[in-house]
């Protein structure tokens, strides 16, 4: 019988190199995501509630028209009433950057997919990993490289929630039919010109509806990322849940659906909009 394969003394091995020869890296990445969770979080503490809640319905009327605005004003007015504004905005933060340097890097590793067979060859199994993978194993690394607090949860919900963006950035652009692309070459264009002003319009709602899907992903990690000093509602959860209080519990976890439905129906109504546009 063969002796077992030492994967994990492996892997701690690695983990072991990477955290002592590279150290300076993983602290320029920590005050990165630190800086951007801090300038979110910023921008949603600084204003008064009242006023913030009449901005987020204002984006909603853009976005849903009046059914949505309505609901933003009293999904964020009863969040307001049960005194976890703070905590919520603190999760919008966490869920804003992580959506947003998911998307940052997502997107053009899409589009590098289509451009290249053996880039799409690489990622491709990396995302079938990340995507199968619990998510409480990211935690450990996460903790190893940047210890407790917001950044290892922002590290996390970026490796869970990163992969429906680049698989849909990928299958949009090659949904662009053909014929589009051969008449773009015909008239001359770069392959730049024909990305930016053909192939990802095009694509457009597939990408967002990628978006959408990291949006939601990213805030199914806030109690997650709880445990490991994360603050924001999940914490709130957290508590509830280890002291085995039901109704804060609850309070917590209607904040988070009031968010969900609410981000959810505004990338949904960016998607249509840009429809409506190109009709």
């Amino acid at each position: 019988m063969l002796p077992p394969i030492p994967l994990d003394r492996w892997i701690e091995w690695t983990v072991d190199w990477l955290e002592s020869n590279l150290t300076g890296f993983f602290n320029l990445l920590s005050a990165i995501i630190s800086g951007l969770v801090d300038l979110f979080s910023f921008l949603f503490h600084t204003p008064p509630p009242l006023l913030l809640i009449a901005i987020f319905a204002a984006i909603a009327y853009m976005f849903g028209k009046w059914k949505l605005s309505l609901f933003t004003i009293i999904g964020l007015g009863l969040i307001h009433n049960m005194e976890l504004w703070e905590a919520t905005m603190d999760t919008l933060a966490l869920v804003v950057s992580s959506a947003f340097i998911s998307v940052i890097a997502g997107i053009p590793i899409g589009i590098l997919c289509t451009r290249s067979k053996t880039a799409e060859r690489i990622v491709t199994p990396m995302l079938d990993f990340m995507q199968t993978m619990p998510a409480f194993v990211y935690l450990i690394p996460a903790v190893t490289f940047f210890n407790l607090g917001v950044v290892p949860g922002v590290i996390a919900s970026v490796i869970f929630a990163i992969p429906p963006t680049i698989r849909l950035t990928l299958l949009g652009i090659r949904q662009v039919p053909q014929e589009l692309g051969e008449a773009a070459d015909a008239f001359g264009t770069t392959s730049m010109q024909k990305l930016v002003k053909v192939e990802l319009p095009l694509a457009w709602p597939t990408v967002m509806a990628g978006v959408n899907q990291t949006i939601m992903l990213s805030l199914s990690m806030v109690v997650i990322a709880s445990m490991i000093g994360a603050e924001g509602v999940g914490a709130a959860v957290y508590r509830a849940v280890t002291q085995l209080k039901i109704g804060q519990g609850f309070e917590a976890g209607l904040a988070i659906v009031v968010l969900a439905i609410m981000l959810d129906r505004l990338t949904q109504g960016a998607m249509k909009s840009k429809r409506r546009s190109k009709g």
